[in-house]
């Protein structure tokens, strides 16, 4: 029988407990997938924790690697032993095999290994509308992003960069600043030791920037808004710190005549076609070499929960995966 990671009742990392689990058949439109790889993000400890209420008992986990092992009735498109990868399962990935909606997969290229499948699909994803989508970043911008060496801040660095893009990234210590600086992150600054609305000044010679990436919530809020210019975009899509506080939508207008956007992925990859489009975006900028995913993380399944507090203390940079 196969094992997973469950979750009984909201809390912290130790509420993951290792268990059997029934698969089982997979329904009609279904497939069951073997994972192989499976990524690990910040939703998972906003589902775990209870920010983002679950139906109890669940098993976390959004995204992943593996080979089909049976196809339900009404599947096109897939066989048995195909190589496919997830980023909108929602929840369930963090277990040795799952069913799952073959609506939600796409198959994996050859030329992209089961460790990068695993990370790029959510991190890759997201990255795709928050720079395509939600503000189309264009060549000789100068654009702002918090967490610049996190598993989406190097993604989002480097396909900036490959845009035309100049990069200003906040991280937290010298070694998150060479990581980022490598990964297509122009402006380095470390938010401990600089005021980065100072440094966005400076670098901009006071012209500021049209959008703010900011995946950090309340620790970089309202700072995020002076870093603006008129019209700017403050695009606001986690909680590392915490959650933001309530909004006057009068701050908006005197600082500026400000946007602001809270996006999810699962608004816009919420149809098979349109997630395939996007999961192809990332397959090409990764095979044509533009984006490296960052792997710098790995633990065996049944350590999720040690994953988890690694990630929220900050300790890790770039992508996480479990390997069952």
């Amino acid at each position: 029988m196969p094992k997973a990671i469950v979750v009984e009742s909201p809390g912290s990392a130790s509420v993951m407990k290792w268990r059997d689990v029934e698969v089982g058949r997979p329904d009609k439109g279904q497939v069951t997938v073997r994972t192989k790889t499976i990524g690990v993000n910040f939703i998972d400890i906003y589902q775990r924790s209870g920010l983002y209420p679950m139906p109890m008992p669940f098993t976390p986990g959004g995204e992943m690697c593996g080979e089909i092992e049976a196809v339900g009735t009404g599947v096109t498109g897939f066989k048995i032993g195909d190589r496919v990868a997830t980023g909108t399962a929602g929840a369930g990935c963090y277990a040795e095999a799952l069913n799952i909606d073959a609506g939600k997969l796409v198959k994996v290229p050859k030329e992209i290994d089961d460790q990068t499948a695993a990370a790029m699909m959510l991190q890759g994803m997201t990255v795709q509308f928050l720079i395509r989508q939600v503000y189309k970043v264009s060549k000789g911008e100068t654009i702002l992003v918090h967490a610049a060496a996190g598993g989406v801040g190097t993604i989002l660095c480097q396909w900036a960069s490959h845009l035309g893009a100049t990069v200003i990234g906040t991280v937290g210590s010298p070694g998150k600043a060479r990581l980022a600086k490598a990964h297509g992150c122009d402006y380095p600054i470390i938010y401990s030791r600089e005021n980065f609305v100072d440094r966005v000044r400076k670098i901009t010679k006071g012209e500021m920037v049209p959008v703010v990436y900011d995946s950090i919530g309340k620790a970089t809020w309202p700072a995020s808004l002076d870093c603006l210019q008129k019209l700017g975009m403050f695009v606001t899509f986690g909680n590392a710190s915490g959650p933001l506080p309530p909004i006057e939508a009068l701050m908006l207008s005197q600082k500026g005549s400000l946007k602001m956007t809270r996006p999810t992925l699962f608004h816009f990859a919420d149809t098979p076609e349109r997630m395939r489009k996007m999961a192809g975006d990332v397959m090409k900028v990764i095979k044509s070499g533009a984006v490296k995913i960052e792997v710098n993380h790995k633990y065996s399944l049944r350590e999720a929960a040690r994953a988890h507090r690694d990630l929220a203390a900050r300790k890790t940079t770039g992508s996480i995966i479990l390997e069952p």
